[in-house]
Parts: C-alpha cells; sequence; structure tokens
C-alpha cells in the first residue's frame, strides 16, 4: 500500500506538469487526468487510514526537463503501468477496478496523443504578449517558485488533515482550502511554464503536515497569509506599470487570501467552542 501510494503521488504530479508543458488541446486532458490521480491518491490515504496503517507523503524526484511531450508522456504511462502492477495488492477490490480503469482509459488517450515540442525550460523568463522590466522580472520568478511549492504544500496539508478529521465542519473548511490552493497552484504553474522555468515542488518534510498542534498551526498559518498577501501586493506594484492586466490578476489572488484567513479564523473558532 505505501508503493502505492507513492507512485500514485508522483503519478499526479507527473501528469499535471505534463500538462503545464503542453500548449494544445492536450492540456485540458492531461490537467483532468492529474485530477482524477489525486483522487484516487486520496482514495489510497482513506484505505490505509482505515487497515491502520500509517503513512506519509515522502516521494522520489521527478525528472520533468524534456524537450518534447511524447518523452514525458512515456515516463507517465510507464509510472501508471507501474501503479496498475501494485493494485494486485489491494484487498479493496472495487476501488482496484475502478483505478485499473482510469489506468486503462488514460494509457489508451496518451499513446494516442499527438507530439509537443515543449519551451516550459528555455529560460526565456518571458510571457507571451507581456514586457516586463528587468526588476519585475526577477520578482515574478521568486514569487512563482516560493508560490508554487507554498500551494503545493498547502494542499498536501489540508489533505491530511481533512483525511484524519471526521468533523464535516472543519471538512468542508479544509476542502475549500484545498481547491483555492490547487486554483493557485494551476495558474502559476501555467505562468512558471511559459516562462520557461517550470519545476516540480519539493518533497515535504513530514513534520509540516503530520499537525498535532492545529490550533497553533492555523494562528501560523493566518500570518503565512498575511505575508502573502503582502507578497502578491508588492508583486501587483512591480508589474504594474509594465502590464496592468498581470497586476490585476495578482490583486484578484491577493484579495482570495481574505477569505482564505476568514475560514481560518471560523475553524479556529469553532476550535476554541469545542474546547470550552
Amino acid at each position: 500500500m505505501t508503493t502505492l501510494l507513492i507512485k500514485t503521488h508522483e503519478a499526479w504530479l507527473e501528469m499535471m506538469m505534463a500538462g503545464f508543458m503542453s500548449h494544445t488541446n492536450n492540456r485540458e486532458t492531461l490537467l483532468d487526468f492529474s485530477d482524477i490521480l489525486f483522487r484516487h491518491f486520496t482514495w489510497l490515504e482513506q484505505e490505509m487510514i482505515r487497515n491502520g496503517e500509517t503513512y506519509d507523503y515522502d516521494r522520489d524526484d521527478i525528472p520533468i526537463k524534456v524537450e518534447r511531450l511524447e518523452t514525458m508522456l512515456k515516463a507517465v504511462i510507464a509510472r501508471l503501468l507501474e501503479i496498475d502492477l501494485q493494485l494486485l495488492g489491494l484487498e479493496n477490490k472495487a476501488l482496484a477496478e475502478r483505478i485499473a480503469s482510469d489506468i486503462s482509459y488514460m494509457t489508451s488517450v496518451l499513446h494516442e496523443m499527438n507530439d509537443e515540442v515543449i519551451t516550459a525550460f528555455n529560460m526565456s523568463r518571458k510571457l507571451p504578449g507581456i514586457t516586463l522590466t528587468q526588476e519585475a522580472t526577477d520578482a515574478l520568478t521568486i514569487f512563482l517558485f516560493e508560490e508554487s511549492y507554498k500551494e503545493y504544500e498547502l494542499i498536501m496539508i489540508y489533505n491530511y488533515l481533512k483525511q484524519h478529521s471526521g468533523d464535516a465542519f472543519l471538512n468542508r473548511i479544509f476542502q475549500i482550502l484545498i481547491d483555492e490552493s490547487f486554483f493557485h497552484l494551476k495558474r502559476f504553474g501555467d505562468m512558471m511554464a511559459k516562462m520557461g522555468i517550470l519545476a516540480v515542488p519539493r518533497t515535504i518534510m513530514k513534520e509540516v503536515y503530520q499537525v498535532e498542534d492545529v490550533v497553533g498551526f492555523l494562528k501560523t498559518g493566518i500570518d503565512e497569509e498575511l505575508a502573502a498577501k503582502e507578497e502578491c501586493r508588492k508583486l501587483s506594484e512591480a508589474v504594474a506599470q509594465d502590464n496592468a492586466q498581470l497586476a490585476k490578476f495578482f490583486d484578484f489572488i491577493n484579495n482570495q487570501e481574505n477569505y482564505h484567513i476568514a475560514l481560518m479564523k471560523e475553524a479556529l473558532a469553532y476550535y476554541a467552542k469545542v474546547a470550552g
């Protein structure tokens, strides 16, 4: 089960990175498939928890630097076939059959997918149709690397908390925060690919998501969201003179953080009420 979970984690990220790389109709299909693989990942987690098995989010490095999409697709297919073999040891046969069926369809589609030249690693640091100063380009580059990791980290943290919570009120909040972080991660990943600086988020230390003091985590998280808002504001100011639409996008992201903070405060108030 541990190997199966790791391989599914890697396949989800690999498929998502392939989606970011694509600049044709392949993109939507690849990102849809990555969403399905993430669902597989969460279902496998639930199965392990049900069986009383411990697990973490450790995984191997995922090489993605390719010149053609075909190379990446072959790597994804190979990983999916590894998962298919691991399913033989899964006791939940209904789940095994569902995952196997999905993999069968996904691999058949990937085999037929049109090849593309990949520009996601050319280090151009330019967005199509947008001219930025060196200062704004540097600020955007740093922001995207830091925030793409942060959003991946938040997805994994809130997912872990949700998997280990039976509280419907808290799980609603955790799910909203997962969905929001997915939206941000996909937008930032898309921008990184267009700028030729795409990278897989680094592995997260287990101490980060295996949270024992959830109240303390939420309080720290609010401070981190406020810091993220400030970074968005600075970036918006940095690009505003060069491109008003890009500045509006980061204002949009900034304003979304307000609701995240409100949700975290709502969770804190709930914990206080339960404790009282």
